[in-house]
């Protein structure tokens, strides 16, 4: 049981469904067994404190707040080739914001970036994780489409 070890896992629900929390709490139960944790925090959210009282040894644990999408998935990459990370989180997709889009103007069209990002680090990682055996989880947020 449990999640599989050197794959890509999503994690996803509603906002403010615990998706973060049960990551968390995932980083603590790996700690507790000697695994090495990373925790991507594209949000700009991690509150340590509250890591803490879910049992995170937040010491232990390898934080980043990357300022692209790209950088988050770079350094994901990174430490997926470096054999030395167990376990990484990348929280959150929806936060995995594009380089081109962030330095661009307010109201370019950047459609299809994000995916077209996304879908090249898959491709990139799934055979990373894999060799490392390190397991890689992204936090996702369900939007309800507009209009429907």
């Amino acid at each position: 049981g449990g999640l599989p070890m050197g794959r890509i896992v999503e994690i996803f629900g509603p906002e403010s469904s615990g998706k973060t929390t049960l990551t968390l709490e995932l980083i603590a139960a790996a700690q507790r067994e000697g695994k090495t944790c990373a925790f991507i925090d594209a949000e700009h959210a991690l509150d340590p404190v509250y890591a803490k009282k879910l049992g995170v040894n937040i010491d232990q644990l390898l934080v980043s707040q990357p300022d692209t999408g790209e950088q988050a998935l770079e350094i994901c990459d990174a430490l997926a080739r470096s054999g030395a990370v167990d376990v990484i989180v990348v929280d959150s997709v929806a936060a995995l914001t594009p380089k081109a889009e962030i330095e661009g103007e307010m109201g370019d069209s950047h459609m299809g970036l994000q995916a077209r990002m996304l879908s090249q680090a898959m491709r990139k990682l799934t055979g990373n994780l894999k060799q490392s055996n390190c397991m890689c989880i992204f936090i996702n947020q369900i939007r309800m489409k507009i209009g429907v």
